[in-house]
């Protein structure tokens, strides 16, 4: 995530990451969450943090998520269903489950079926905002597995040439292992920006860059600003000229396979917040030698990262090695969350009766 998202030092209060994810699992127990339930979406939202993925960690989605329970649009204790099924593939109706919880269980039947069969999908219906994708997409990598996750859902952008929001900012996430080098993970919205940066922007006070998002007229933004009340998202490009075509395209492509695939549902559903999701797992071995599959990847991974960097930059990177090498830091010197954060944590857990956050 680039410096301009992150917390500003002056705001920051340091967490070690073993202390946030008990506070965190303790909040979701409150919540009514089965204690399996709530350690598999504390994971989810503590490893975004630790990678620097803050727009989909505790900071920014946490107490969306408790507003939700509290409101009822979150099922603490769903039953959920396959309700249609060939053999490497299913649809699962989530009972409005947590997209925390829903994407993973998806993932493990996707994984089960890709076993036997090489490949496996799930699509998934009915579920809840699914926290960054990367994770669910992660999960097929200890099983020598290429994991795929796309979430649907939602009118936050705007079509190339439109002027009101049809279309969702539809993230796409893919992970791939590797022998040595740390997994290729490429995690991305289909948007110029994700949506929840927005919020991060809000927080610190920082301005909007150009080309992210459109005015009220849908026409795009090409200065810096403040952030406007009103936000419409521009896809990836921001304008036909830079290709935001492409953004536009990922977004329709990733609905129709998150959403029209599994129940027809596209836009702004009825009731809101009927989320809805895909996986898929393809096991190496159905396609190659494992072995020689992952030392490819580490020659290919290596050979980008000795690129020579073009004048001004240090060095090359790859989708994954960023995060993967926030994720090691973090573990160490603690996650930064905004004073902001930490305040709403306190009235949180002083209200639920919990331990407050340590720091």
């Amino acid at each position: 995530m680039l410096d301009h998202f992150h917390v500003p030092e002056e705001d920051r209060v340091m967490v070690m990451p073993q202390d946030l994810r008990r506070t965190t699992k303790e909040i979701f127990l409150k919540m009514g969450m089965p204690d399996d339930d709530a350690h598999l979406a504390m994971d989810a939202l503590v490893v975004a943090d630790e990678r620097g993925c803050e727009t989909h960690g505790v900071s920014n989605m946490l107490r969306n998520y408790v507003k939700m329970f509290d409101e009822g649009g979150i099922n603490p204790t769903p039953d959920m269903k396959i309700v249609r099924e060939a053999p490497a593939t299913a649809t699962l109706d989530a009972d409005g489950a947590h997209g925390l919880v829903a994407c993973p269980r998806a993932m493990e039947i996707a994984i089960s079926k890709a076993k036997e069969f090489g490949m496996g999908a799930v699509t998934i219906f009915n579920s809840r905002h699914p926290g960054m994708m990367a994770y669910h997409s992660m999960l097929a990598l200890e099983h020598d597995m290429i994991g795929y996750a796309i979430t649907g859902g939602g009118a936050v952008m705007v079509p190339t040439h439109g002027a009101v929001p049809r279309v969702g900012a539809v993230p796409h996430s893919w992970a791939v292992p590797a022998k040595s080098m740390p997994p290729f993970v490429l995690d991305i919205s289909s948007s110029a920006v994700a949506a929840n940066k927005i919020q991060l922007l809000r927080r610190t006070g920082a301005p909007v860059l150009p080309g992210l998002i459109a005015d009220e007229e849908g026409t795009p933004i090409m200065g810096e600003q403040p952030v406007p009340e009103a936000t419409r998202l521009l896809p990836f490009g921001a304008t036909r000229e830079m290709g935001s075509h492409k953004g536009y395209g990922m977004a329709v492509i990733g609905q129709i396979f998150a959403g029209i695939l599994s129940a027809g549902v596209f836009g702004v559903t009825n009731p809101p917040g009927n989320g809805t999701q895909f996986v898929a797992a393809y096991s190496i071995d159905a396609f190659a030698d494992v072995d020689s599959f992952k030392q490819s990847m580490d020659d290919f991974l290596q050979y980008l990262v000795e690129t020579p960097p073009a004048p001004g930059h240090d060095r090359v990177f790859y989708a994954g090695l960023p995060e993967h090498e926030e994720a090691q830091k973090r573990t160490v010197e603690g996650i930064p969350l905004h004073r902001e954060v930490v305040e709403w944590f306190d009235s949180c857990t002083d209200e639920l009766g919990l331990e407050r956050l340590t720091r």
